[in-house]
């Protein structure tokens, strides 16, 4: 029923899903991996058994890390992809590992500020949209949300879509009476 009339969205949970992802990815080098100064920061990140491994992983052999790890040759440009995939899979489960992601979106029990913008209505027809006759307005939400960031971020880590919306449940049973317009929303945005 939720895409009946052309609306644009997706589900709460996936929203989050995202958002995490964005938070992750936007929290690392920022150099790109096709700068020099951006592969010798990946390359030092993985310089680990650890990181070797996630190198491996990708398809990297140990003779090609040798080499780089002693300056005797540069990465091609399919390996350095396969460099920055090994990085940011590294990133992210350090970021699980180490406790940070969970202690940077708990921020020591104040939570964070949560912003729900509501599905995209613009190819519904008019009398059918929430914004236009009888139906409520969706608005943008903005609401301080506590106490779900540890088990969203083990959820997240474990890919378990379904506890992820269980909690996207939690959050929105919030909002009251408008708990159903945002079951399925454009984005999330978490200000962390």
């Amino acid at each position: 029923m939720f895409q009946k009339f052309n609306t644009r969205g997706m589900k709460g949970g996936e929203a989050l899903i995202l958002e995490l992802n964005r938070i992750v990815y936007t929290s690392g080098i920022s150099s790109p991996v096709t700068s020099k100064r951006g592969m010798n920061s990946r390359l030092r990140y993985l310089n680990s058994a650890k990181g070797r491994e996630a190198m491996r992983e990708q398809g990297i052999t140990d003779r090609a890390m040798r080499n780089w790890y002693k300056g005797k040759a540069s990465p091609s440009a399919e390996n350095r992809q396969k460099i920055d995939n090994a990085y940011w899979d590294r990133r992210r489960e350090n970021l699980i590992r180490s406790g940070w992601l969970k202690r940077h979106l708990d921020n020591n029990g104040a939570g964070r500020r949560m912003e729900i913008y509501p599905v995209d209505e613009r190819d519904v027809p008019g009398p059918m949209r929430r914004t236009e006759g009888t139906h409520r307005n969706l608005t943008n939400r903005s609401i301080a949300v506590r106490y779900i960031w540890g088990d969203l971020v083990d959820a997240w880590a474990a890919q378990d879509e379904d506890t992820v919306d269980e909690i996207w449940e939690d959050v929105i049973s919030d909002l009251d009476s408008d708990y159903a317009a945002y079951a399925y929303v454009a984005s999330v945005g978490i200000g962390a």
